[in-house]
Formats: C-alpha cells, structure tokens, sequence
C-alpha cells in the first residue's frame, strides 16, 4: 500500500470515527431530551394533580409551580443535550445567572407583587367574599391572582391592591371569624332615669332574633359626658348580620327612648352672669 492509499484510508477511518461519534452524540442528545421531556411533563401533571385534590393549594398556584418546575426541568435538560454537542454550557450558565439577576432587579417589584401572591394563596389570610381591610382600602375580595387583590366596595367600585402591599401591611378580615360583636354607644339625659334605659335598650335589642342569646346583651355606663350620661351597649350576632343589627338598633332605640319618656339631649353650654 503506498502513501497515498494509506492516508486515504486513516482519513475515511477518521471520518467514521467521526460520524459514529457525531451520531452517538446526536441520539444520546435526543434520548436525553426524550427523556428529559417526558419526565418533565410527568411532574407538571403531579404537581397540578395534587393542587386540585388539595384544599390548601389553590388551582392558581399549583398551575404557577407545576409552570416553574417543567421549564426548570428543561432547562437542565438543554444544558445536558447541549454539553453532548461539546457546547461549553459553564459560560452560559453565568451568562444566564446575569441575565437572571438583571431582569429580577428590573421587575423587582413586579417580583415582590409575585411573591407575596404565593404566600396570600398559599396561607390565605382572606378567601373570596370576605370583607377585609388590606392596606388601607376596605371591601370584598372579588379576585385573587399572583400579582394582585381586587376589592369591591360597599358603592361598587373596584379596587386593585397589589399583593406586596397587602402582604406587607395590616390584614383585617372581617369575614374570618363566624360571629363578630357590635358595639353601641347610646346617650341619655342627666335627668333621666339610667336603669330604665338600661333595660329598654337590652328589651328592644333582645327583641331582634338575629341577636344571639349568648353571651347576653351587655350595658353599662361607659361615661359622663358634657352634657350626657353615655351607656356601652354589646351584643353578639353571625358575622353577616352585623350592619344589618348595628342600623336597625340605631333607629330602634331611638323610637323605643322617644316611647318611654327618654332624651337623647343635644350638646349645650350654660352662661352665667356675674354682677359686678
């Protein structure tokens, strides 16, 4: 065999050597990200399962985290088919880290908004239909996404809180618990004769079958005023009857006291004039 031949031949061998290892990597790469895929969406369809059999996870979020976990999976699995190539991935993986970074403190608001959306869904402070306070507006929540919380108020308009603010403040529910007590304040007459109007305010919010029999309706003078004797007032009623019990016993009262002899006085001054 002479030089030539012999060189035509190392060079065939190389390039099929070559081509085997190109194949390899070719079918390694595809087997790679066969598997990559299936085992991907298996765990975005476990993820979704488990959120709509559970009563804690809402079907928001389990979708957001079954969403975060498959392209999180892919991700590896596009580094692993791209490292079968000879790709140097450690490069890209710093370039996307920078990538990363920059775009979390760009949206970083945006992210904040996000994550406190997780944390609402996931520990929910307040559910759909309850009346809450939230950093600083009062309604009913009419809608709770990743991002914000819409409000209704009591005139229909709509309020868009965004979630980092709401998870960031003060939470009051209203709605969380199954009874509330309403307080009243009623004001009498220094001539007026106290225990009477004690007992006309308890008869006549006593008389309201929405108002629960225990605990018992409480009054008590709570102070002296200027120019009245101010009695406290309690009672305890379901959580939806509560503005419902507060308006009705405000006019109530009043026409049982106008009934019955007692004043509700207005605020005076006396003067007095010395001779001098």
């Amino acid at each position: 065999m002479n030089t030539d031949e012999l060189l035509n031949a190392e060079t065939i061998t190389a390039l099929t050597e070559q081509a085997i290892d190109a194949g390899t990597s070719v079918m390694l790469a595809g087997i790679i990200f066969i598997i990559g895929l299936i085992v991907a969406g298996t765990v975005r369809r476990a993820i979704r399962s488990t959120a709509l059999k559970s009563e804690r996870i809402d079907d928001t979020l389990g979708n957001f985290f079954a969403s975060i976990t498959y392209y999180g999976i892919m991700a590896i699995v596009l580094i692993a088919v791209l490292e079968r190539f000879g790709v140097e991935t450690t490069s890209l993986v710093a370039a996307l880290g920078a990538a990363t970074l920059a775009i979390g403190l760009a949206l970083q608001g945006t992210l904040s908004n996000l994550a406190a959306g997780v944390m609402i869904i996931l520990f929910r402070p307040y559910a759909l239909g309850d009346f809450v306070e939230i950093a600083g507006q009062a309604g009913s929540v009419k809608d709770i996404t990743l991002f914000t919380t819409v409000l209704a108020t009591g005139d229909n308009k709509k309020i868009i809180v965004p979630n980092g603010s709401a998870w960031g403040d003060v939470i009051t529910n209203y709605s969380a618990n199954g009874t509330r007590r309403v307080d009243f304040t009623f004001s009498i007459d220094y001539s007026d004769d106290i225990g009477k109007a004690m007992e006309l305010i308890q008869q006549t919010l006593r008389a309201d079958t929405r108002v629960h029999k225990k605990p018992d309706v409480f009054t008590g003078v709570s102070a002296h005023g200027g120019s009245s004797v101010d009695i406290v007032t309690k009672v305890w009623c379901a959580s939806g009857n509560y503005w419902g019990i507060y308006h009705d016993a405000m006019k109530n009262v009043k026409e049982t006291f106008d009934a019955n002899g007692i004043s509700i006085p207005y605020p005076h001054q006396v003067n007095i004039t010395r001779k001098g």
